[in-house]
């Protein structure tokens, strides 16, 4: 897959994530659908995930895939969602004053990785670029 292909494959992937969450707070996903917000973070995980692969292309290509390069994609998504966790805790208790909810934002944080990991293997399983390469 070369990087016009995985470009157009994160684009659809946000398109499908708004339309996802526009639909869930207008009909209340998240708060009737106990396990959608974990759905919610696995898809934003996979597409922080192909992101940081599609900026990282170059370097793939150039040197291979290792073992570093699958630690600083996964260490970018976790760096995105915790910075995106402390957003969720500043706005909920600032302005929507909801309590901070610990278990909430680790399992947040969990399926961010999850779906960074899952990027990662989507890629090394469908792309070409991984399949000349061994991992170190």
């Amino acid at each position: 897959m070369v990087s016009k292909n995985l470009f157009k494959r994160i684009l659809y992937l946000i398109l499908f994530i708004f339309v996802a969450n526009y639909l869930a707070n207008k009909f209340y996903l998240y708060s009737s659908i106990w396990y959608f917000d974990m759905i919610m973070h696995f898809l934003g995980g996979l597409w922080l995930g192909l992101l940081v692969i599609w900026f990282l292309y170059s370097e793939i290509t150039s040197s291979g895939f290792s073992l570093k390069l699958i630690l600083k994609i996964l260490l970018g998504v976790f760096l995105i969602g915790v910075f995106w966790e402390i957003f969720e805790i500043i706005f909920n208790n600032i302005i929507a004053q909801s309590p901070f909810n610990t278990l909430d934002t680790i399992s947040d944080i969990f399926f961010d990785l999850a779906g960074g990991t899952f990027a990662v293997l989507y890629c090394f399983r469908k792309c070409m670029i991984f399949s000349k390469n061994k991992v170190e």
